[in-house]
């Protein structure tokens, strides 16, 4: 771990219960003069996504006028190869992907771009942080975003960071993007293949072979669930979260 001891710092995170579901997003702002600013938000039925994307805009709008570097720490790789990568290609083809379709969240990255690029092309610097590993601003920004995604809002801190009791300016020595062998889905380039994508609807869960076959089942359900698991390992902990035993294969309908 290092000390950050220049610019604004800020951690953001979002949270969403179901995936869609109600959720939160989460922040902690650490300014230049010495002062901490925590934020949070929440939303009746949202997504991870949307949610990962309302805390940096929340954040760059609260600090929008604060002068030198800013440094974003998430745990969101979406939220930084998005707005780092995949944003420009989308607006050149009029917020289209690779493959034609509409960019999910269009409303959200467009104003993610405008605050980002009125800060200047290096008024910024995103930097990744793995989730749940005890990193201070990122634990405690979770801790928001569950908080107002479950309806029990927590008391923000606004104040000296003398008296912040949490070590927010202490950050990983390695803040790069995980290597990856595809990227993920909107920049145009080749997906890494899933394991399984897997819905959940009225109680029923199943397995599917392709994220199209998935989609045809979830879309326009109120209430369905719905994820890619990347590894069997990645397969059960999703069911264990949806309230399935992934113990019991017979309660997985695979598709022929």
């Amino acid at each position: 771990m290092e000390t950050q001891e220049s610019g604004t710092v800020v951690f953001c995170d979002g949270a969403a219960k179901g995936n869609p579901g109600p959720g939160g997003w989460g922040v902690v702002i650490a300014t230049t003069d010495g002062q901490v600013i925590e934020l949070g938000g929440q939303s009746a039925h949202t997504t991870n996504n949307k949610m990962e994307l309302s805390g940096a805009i929340a954040a760059l709008e609260t600090i929008a006028n604060a002068p030198g570097p800013v440094r974003i720490y998430t745990d969101s790789t979406y939220l930084i190869q998005g707005i780092t990568q995949w944003v420009w290609g989308w607006r050149k083809k009029g917020w289209r992907t690779a493959t034609g379709g509409e960019v999910l969240n269009r409303d959200l990255w467009e104003r993610l771009f405008a605050l980002t690029n009125a800060r200047g092309p290096k008024g910024i610097e995103w930097h990744w942080v793995r989730g749940h590993v005890g990193t201070a601003g990122n634990e405690r920004c979770d801790e928001i975003a569950v908080a107002f995604a479950v309806r029990q809002p927590p008391n923000l801190y606004d104040g000296p960071l003398t008296n912040y009791q949490i070590d927010v300016l202490t950050v990983p020595d390695e803040t790069s993007l995980p290597k990856r062998s595809a990227a993920s889905a909107g920049n145009g380039a080749t997906k890494a293949k899933a394991y399984s994508y897997l819905s959940f609807i009225d109680g029923v869960p199943m397995r599917h072979a392709t994220w199209a076959e998935c989609e045809l089942r979830v879309k326009g359900r109120s209430g369905a669930r719905y994820k890619k698991a990347a590894t069997a390992a990645d397969e059960g902990a999703i069911l264990r979260d949806w309230g399935v035993s992934s113990t019991l294969p017979g309660k997985i309908i695979a598709n022929d």
